[in-house]
């Protein structure tokens, strides 16, 4: 199979579909893989390493989607991206497609078959390809929330861990899974006092067992959202619900109770966001002023920390990928019905029975597509 990586075109974003050690991994199974010149050169991958690893250096991203089967990539295809996609070429890469029908439309309209990072299960019926990143996000939420709260930055001018004689600031993480607890993991390692909501009660247990008395955990209702919203300097938005929009659990009403110059941050902004007043933000301009509140919703967290990122991304995605270049995505998808999981869009019909819902397009079942 051809295997094209072009560079990303999101604003600041520097992570890429596929390291040089992922590219030789492709090679010697006699596939043939083309990067876009420059596609990771400002995370430290240079062209030189991918010729190393046996790919092709490609002189732009036309020349990678012209010449390919199968596009890997991080960010889901923005408008001129999606114009150089075509029917029978396979899209490997987050998608997040049911805050996004444009997108949607678009990837229905091309034809090709897009199968998406954030969508694809295990057989503990968790996301192994969104794990890496969900874990890179929950711990530089706590640092860019911090960050915000400095006076300069917009801030109330509270430091989290506090010091002797002042109180450690109040820290809220809605959702107790991947991203909220590494999110708690570093603002237990600051000193802050830690709240942690889910409407999991075997999850709840489980936070409690990791961490004790260094947080405190609550089943997730309004009145206890409301509550410790309101008292908080620093709220984290964790929540997901798999392939679906993220439910506004944080109302705008909830928000003008807080301190002006507490700061907010949605890592469910990919999803649709988790707070009623997020909007997506980039790294270019990564936050906003909303009821006085500061919000931090940048739809890429882990692209600031890009080389980190890439690396922990593709550990989690090269078997998968490998697989559907070694059989070829129709039979990748019949022998494994996690990655099947992950198919969103093919051949102009949408396959992911959530995002079909959100956006209230026609749904297709996948297993339908395979012909069976």
């Amino acid at each position: 199979m051809r295997i094209g990586v072009p560079k990303e075109i999101k604003t600041h974003e520097y992570r890429v579909g596929l390291t040089p050690i992922a590219v030789r991994e492709f090679v010697v199974r006699g596939h043939q893989v083309s990067v876009q010149q420059g596609a990771a050169s400002a995370i430290g991958f240079t062209d030189d390493a991918y010729r190393a690893a046996g790919a092709t250096i490609a002189a732009d991203a036309a020349e990678v989607f012209a010449n390919s089967d199968m596009i890997v990539k991080v960010k889901e295809p923005l408008a001129p991206e999606i114009a150089m996609l075509r029917e029978g070429q396979v899209l490997f890469t987050y998608l997040h497609l049911a805050a996004d029908k444009e997108q949607t439309e678009g990837l229905i309209k091309c034809g090709a078959t897009c199968i998406a990072y954030e969508t694809v299960t295990d057989a503990r019926g968790a996301l192994p390809l969104l794990a890496p990143m969900s874990e890179v996000a929950g711990r530089m939420s706590v640092h860019v929330g911090a960050h915000c709260l400095e006076r300069e930055q917009g801030g109330a001018g509270v430091l989290l861990g506090g010091v002797p004689g002042v109180p450690a600031g109040q820290v809220v993480i809605i959702g107790g899974g991947v991203s909220g607890t590494h999110a708690a993991m570093m603002a237990v390692g600051l000193g802050a006092h830690v709240t942690i909501f889910d409407r999991s009660l075997p999850r709840l247990k489980e936070l409690d067992v990791q961490f004790g008395s260094k947080v405190q955990t609550l089943y997730s209702t309004t009145a206890a959202i409301e509550a410790a919203v309101s008292a908080a300097d620093l709220v984290i938005g964790a929540v997901l619900v798999p392939g679906a929009a993220a439910p506004k659990l944080v109302s705008r009403d909830m928000v003008k109770k807080m301190r002006p110059g507490s700061v907010m941050v949605d890592i469910a902004i990919d999803q649709g966001g988790c707070f009623e007043t997020s909007r997506p933000t980039s790294h270019a301009a990564p936050t906003f002023v909303e009821e006085g509140v500061v919000h931090y919703c940048v739809t890429n967290m882990p692209g600031a920390v890009a080389r980190t990122s890439t690396m922990a991304l593709g550990n989690a995605t090269l078997p998968f990928a490998l697989a559907l270049a070694d059989k070829g995505w129709r039979q990748a998808l019949i022998d494994d019905k996690h990655l099947l999981a992950g198919l969103n869009v093919h051949a102009g019909h949408v396959t992911f029975e959530a995002v079909a819902r959100d956006l209230n397009l026609p749904f297709t079942p996948p297993a339908s597509v395979l012909g069976r």
